[in-house]
């Protein structure tokens, strides 16, 4: 008798050996028509996959992460199989299932184009109407090798071959003649599939993600369990279009990159204004907390990076240089270690634990050129680091007390749905085991105190201490990771950290790294495209701009505009030769938030016309109410 145990608990008898059909057709009706893959004991199987021995099963349908991935999974495999009926001789590399969709990377002589794209859409609808069943067989290594190169797939040839000898070489059919080399799992025909898919873009793509190899192309895809899914995705994709901060940082006369330094950014006025806002802000929020800021060099000799284990860790990442006397110096891509050299200085007590450091340092990391994304992905950024010396009792408190200031300034910004992610050990890593432990238990107890949800991800940590991840949600749904807070139990001792405890004995302190918006540069293009570019009124890198309907107003303008930046709120007169509607043209692309028109009625009643962005109303203000109602906007709420 072979026993079926389902997830809660309950089991299922069969006198036989059975798939998974069986089961899911033995809970219910309903389930089998929906179910699309199992799990047994853990590992995920095709539903006809033979079980003949005991054990746990579970039935995943399209509502499940894992449904949703074989349907893009197969959905990838559908459109390999129509992109080579439509156009022979092209060759199929890989094509794996990624975030809210898939890829395929094709080697093809000629480019594809926009019309392809929707050649291919159309063929892998006829495919799935079909309905063609998939079949799954195991190979011999030999044999796949011989039979892909023969029919011309040197690509998949190279795949098999790199494989290890002692891994199963698996090979799915769809239908009778199209197949490729997978480890599946997959649906039981194309018909499961749906047609909740559309191909969205073409991409250049190199063999193996290396730059020495063949450029191919990639086509992506994106697909769901219903139209519903997939339109509100897409229309997402729209939204998030149109608040690409590249674009819009171009309009608002930001920043700009150049090809002559590669993964930094050319702040322009306005850009470098919202920089220093957000900087100002922070300072205001540490001061409060207690923080005090140091500065640290930017470039610090190698015997350093030695010690604390970023050579060895994160040396590949690293900018150095030899000076002509042989010392071999790097730019630092981390704070760290200068903080500490800060704390080195005099001796500490415990009674000067916790002590608070702030740094907003200048870092430089080597990312690969096709990794760069304007402000999103760069090499060189500034860090609001910040790094706690504190004793293994205040580490659960002083957690806390940085996670409630963290959500607290995101609240500030706007963000009020925060998702913490707790990262434990990675394989790459400094320290001893037992100092791990006692670094995860001591995080995992603050992240519990906080009582937020959270979720774990196994083998994320620094190489240094376990983490926690702030993840952002913004206005269209999307999920950035901003801050952290790391537990450090290795870095001070191997930097020779130390304090003067009670009793007279020297002791390592603990060190937390806490960063709040991580990258700024990063941050300022989230903030950018969380609010389309409109920011709220007192971070605005230029808030107001005064206008005068003709020149014969030129003197009350600029009396104006001297009188709000006395009042702390940024402000520039534009007495450009352009009629008045250009310039409303122009201020609002730019996204000005106030907009003040000046005419004779505003000189004889000393006020000013308002126009708010985003709308034609109009309102009259008197100057010096004005002036009282936009201070009192020009803060954040928490200070």
């Amino acid at each position: 008798m072979l026993t079926i145990t389902l997830p809660d608990g309950k089991n299922i008898k069969f006198s036989r050996e059975v798939t998974g059909l069986d089961i899911a057709e033995k809970i219910s009706k309903s389930l089998l028509k929906q179910a699309l893959i199992m799990s047994v004991d853990g590992e995920l199987k095709d539903l006809y996959f033979s079980i003949k021995n005991d054990c746990s099963v579970k039935i995943f349908t399209a509502k499940d992460p894992e449904g949703l991935e074989v349907i893009r999974h197969d959905a990838a495999h559908i459109m390999a199989m129509a992109v080579q009926e439509l156009y022979p001789g092209t060759q199929v590399t890989i094509g794996p299932v990624i975030e809210n969709g898939f890829f395929y990377d094709f080697a093809r002589k000629e480019p594809f184009t926009e019309d392809d794209l929707e050649k291919i859409e159309k063929k892998m609808s006829e495919i799935i109407d079909k309905d063609v069943k998939t079949r799954r067989e195991v190979w011999e290594r030999d044999k796949a090798i011989s039979h892909f190169k023969k029919i011309g797939e040197k690509y998949k040839a190279e795949i098999i071959e790199s494989i290890p000898e002692s891994e199963e070489l698996t090979v799915y059919h769809h239908g009778d003649t199209w197949h490729d080399l997978c480890r599946g799992p997959h649906l039981l025909s194309s018909g499961k599939i749906g047609k909740a898919f559309k191909l969205t873009k073409v991409a250049g793509a190199y063999w193996r993600g290396d730059s020495n190899n063949e450029m191919l192309q990639r086509i992506y895809g994106t697909g769901w369990a219903s139209q519903k899914d997939l339109d509100e995705y897409l229309k997402r994709i729209q939204e998030a279009e149109k608040r690409d901060h590249r674009k819009l940082g171009k309009e608002m006369d930001l920043f700009h990159f150049r090809e002559e330094s590669p993964g930094s950014v050319f702040w322009h006025e306005k850009g470098w204004a919202l920089f220093q806002k957000l900087i100002n802000y922070m300072k205001t929020k540490q001061d409060i907390a207690g923080y005090k800021e140091i500065n640290t060099p930017e470039v610090l000799d190698r015997s350093l990076w030695e010690k604390s284990g970023h050579w060895e860790k994160f040396g590949a990442n690293m900018y150095t240089s030899t000076t002509p006397d042989e010392k071999v110096f790097a730019i630092k891509p981390m704070n760290c270690p200068g903080c500490v050299e800060v704390f080195n200085q005099g001796l500490k007590s415990y009674k000067d634990l916790p002590l608070k450091m702030s740094e907003f340092g200048k870092v430089h990391r080597y990312e690969p050129s096709g990794a760069l994304h304007g402000l999103l992905r760069v090499r060189a950024f500034t860090q609001d680091d910040a790094h706690i010396f504190c004793t293994e009792d205040q580490i659960t408190k002083e957690c806390l007390t940085v996670t409630n200031l963290i959500l607290e300034i995101y609240k500030d910004l706007g963000f009020e749905n925060v998702i913490l992610k707790y990262s434990d050990r990675p394989e790459l890593r400094v320290g001893d085991d037992s100092v791990w432990d006692k670094a995860e238990a001591a995080l995992l107890e603050a992240v519990k105190a906080t009582k937020l949800e959270y979720t774990i991800n196994k083998g994320e940590g620094a190489f240094y201490g376990p983490k926690i991840e702030f993840v952002l949600r913004d206005a269209i749904g999307r999920d950035w990771q901003c801050g952290t807070l790391q537990v450090d139990f290795n870095l001070p001792g191997r930097l020779g950290a130390s304090y003067v405890d009670k009793d007279g004995s020297k002791k390592v302190p603990v060190m937390l790294h806490r960063a709040l918006f991580g990258s700024l540069e990063r941050f300022i293009g989230i903030l950018i495209e969380n609010y389309a570019g409109k920011f709220p009124f007192w971070i605005s890198p230029l808030q107001t701009v005064v206008i005068p309907i003709s020149d014969d107003f030129n003197d009350y303008a600029s009396k104006v505009a001297k009188k709000i930046k006395e009042a702390g709120i940024s402000s520039i007169v534009d007495l450009k030769n352009h009629n008045l509607n250009n310039k409303i043209r122009e201020h609002s692309l730019a996204k000005v938030p106030i907009l003040l028109i000046c005419g004779k009625k505003e000189v004889d009643s000393n006020s000013v016309t308002i126009r708010r962005l985003d709308t034609k109303k109009q309102e009259n203000m008197e100057l010096s109410k004005f002036l009282k109602t936009f201070s009192a906007l020009n803060k954040a709420s928490s200070i």
